[in-house]
C-alpha cells in the first residue's frame, strides 16, 4: 500500500461563503447572481483549461450586457475571490482554487459512527497528482485508534479509499465495508462460494459473507497519508 508524503493541504474545490479566499482579506458575501458565475467559470475552466470570456459569462447567464457582467466580476474580484485583468478579454484568474488538469482535489471526511456522510462538506481537500492513482471518485477518511492496527496505521492517519463494486476487488483487497451500522476495515478473502472479512481493527473477529449483493463496500485502501514532520510520534516498531 504506497504512502503519500505531503506537508501541505490543499484547499477544496467547493465554493462556499465560509471560505476564505486570503489570509489578508475580510471576506465578503457573494451574491447569488455572483456565486453561479464564479461557479460556471471553475466548470468552464475545468473543461476547456482556459477562462469564458465576457460575452460568454453573459450568454450563460442571460446577461446582455458586457457592462453588467464586467461589473459582477468586478465585484467578485472586489471580495477577493478574482484576480482580473481588464484589458484582456479571458484576463481572469480564480484565487485559492487549484482546478491543475494533472491532479485531483480529494476531500478528507470522518469515520462516523453510521457512515460517511456524503453530503456534509468535508474537513479539508488535498491535491494530489493523478499519477499517484487517485482519480474524480477518490477520498479520504480519518484513522481511529485501532482501525488498521495489524498494518501500522495510526490514529489521525488518512487512508485514501475509491469506491469500487464487489466484482472488481481482488483477493487480498483492503477495503472499507459497512456490515451492520458501522463501517469497519477489512482484508477480503475469497472461496468458491462466500467472502471472507478478516478484521483489521484489534478485538473483531472475522466474518463470511454468504451473499457478497448484501455487503456494502464503502471503498478500496490505495494509499495512507501521513504527516511525518513530528518524528517523536512516528512507531518504529516492524509490523
Amino acid at each position: 500500500m504506497p504512502t503519500l508524503q505531503a506537508s501541505t493541504l490543499a484547499r477544496s474545490e467547493s465554493i462556499s461563503h465560509r471560505e476564505v479566499p486570503t489570509a489578508s482579506r475580510q471576506v465578503e458575501l457573494l451574491s447569488i447572481i455572483e456565486l453561479k458565475i464564479l461557479d460556471f467559470m471553475i466548470r468552464y475552466l475545468r473543461d476547456n483549461t482556459y477562462q469564458p470570456s465576457i460575452r460568454e459569462i453573459g450568454q450563460e447567464f442571460g446577461i446582455r450586457s458586457t457592462k453588467t457582467v464586467s461589473e459582477h466580476l468586478q465585484s467578485i474580484a472586489d471580495k477577493g475571490f478574482l484576480e482580473r485583468d481588464p484589458s484582456r478579454s479571458r484576463g481572469v484568474k480564480i484565487l485559492g482554487i487549484d482546478i491543475g488538469t494533472e491532479t485531483v482535489s480529494v476531500p478528507c471526511y470522518d469515520m462516523i459512527s453510521d457512515g460517511i456522510d456524503w453530503q456534509e462538506e468535508p474537513e479539508f481537500s488535498i491535491s494530489i497528482d493523478r499519477k499517484l492513482g487517485v482519480n474524480e471518485r477518490s477520498f479520504f477518511v480519518r484513522a481511529r485508534s485501532g482501525d488498521l492496527a495489524f498494518l501500522g496505521v495510526a490514529a489521525g492517519d488518512l487512508v485514501l479509499s475509491t469506491p469500487s463494486a464487489i466484482e472488481d476487488l481482488e483477493d487480498g483487497a483492503i477495503i472499507i465495508a459497512q456490515i451492520g451500522t458501522e463501517p469497519l476495515f477489512y482484508r477480503l478473502t475469497r472461496t468458491q462460494t462466500d467472502l471472507c472479512l478478516e478484521a483489521l481493527c484489534a478485538g473483531e473477529g472475522n466474518t463470511v459473507i454468504d451473499n457478497p449483493t448484501s455487503l456494502k463496500v464503502v471503498g478500496r485502501v490505495t494509499g495512507l497519508f501521513r504527516r511525518i514532520d513530528d518524528a517523536g510520534a512516528l512507531n518504529l516498531t516492524p509490523h
